[in-house]
């Protein structure tokens, strides 16, 4: 049996404000480093060490990651950074607080931006000063061309093959895999890991800085996923970001 740790970065700063953030490269909050030194000690002391991890190229995953390795004795293994693991870009909605949004376009326009498998956000402009198109991490022209703004679908398509050809073959040589990303990146992994539907998909809330663990068989796959940690707080975490995008009362 192999086993496989995905862990949502912790909180960052523009989590805590509720704002749309995807590539915007937004530090951890005071709270979102204490998430990441508690996910390093459920992992510790769950046994489940990691040999290799993966990561995006955003300070608050990485920053997540090393706390975390950190905590768990185990900051001298390979680490790889990519791109294809990001945030979902979120295009023009990036910076806008999710609540505010809702009230200006409705909480169901909020949910389809947030939720919906195949609508993309409204365009980010070349020009645009928030825009991270000619920024040096992205000098892959598929990554140029997500900078105006990602569907889940979109993020999926550059998940799954990163996963199939990169990561994948590392958990089934049977290594210890931790693999730290972003709500909508796992969420796509989750996707493509549980063969869940678009409408299933939809459903799947993943908290800030709880390691949810996946046993798989030498076929990749999934018998068994749970968290670690206090369920009854990992559900209300859950719902906590399933509430985002609606209306402060």
């Amino acid at each position: 049996m192999k086993k496989l740790v995905l862990l949502r970065h912790g909180q960052s700063t523009w989590n805590l404000e509720n704002r749309f953030t995807g590539w915007t490269d937004v530090p951890l909050s005071a709270d979102g480093l204490q998430e990441a030194t508690e996910a390093g000690r459920l992992l510790r002391e769950a046994g489940l060490l990691p040999q290799r991890a993966f990561t995006s190229v955003l300070k608050r995953a990485i920053k997540t990651l090393w706390v975390a390795l950190e905590e768990a004795d185990r900051q001298w293994i390979p680490v790889v950074s990519d791109w294809r693991l990001n945030e979902r870009h979120y295009g023009d909605l990036q910076g806008l607080n999710k609540a505010e949004t809702a009230a200006r376009f409705g909480e169901q326009q909020v949910l389809i931006w947030r939720r919906s498998y195949d609508t993309r956000p409204p365009v980010m402009a070349e020009d645009d000063a928030r825009s991270e198109r000619h920024d040096a991490r992205y000098v892959a022209e598929a990554a140029r061309r997500a900078t105006a703004g990602e569907s889940l679908e979109d993020t999926v398509a550059r998940v799954v093959p990163y996963w199939e050809e990169v990561i994948a073959p590392v958990v089934a040589s049977g290594e210890q895999v931790l693999v730290v990303a972003h709500g909508n990146s796992l969420r796509a992994l989750v996707k493509h890991l549980e063969r869940l539907t678009p409408a299933q998909i939809m459903e799947e809330n993943i908290p800030t800085g709880i390691p949810l663990v996946y046993e798989l068989d030498d076929a990749g796959t999934v018998l068994r996923r749970y968290y670690l940690g206090d369920q009854g707080k990992i559900a209300e975490l859950s719902q906590a970001v399933a509430n985002q995008g609606r209306l402060q009362s």
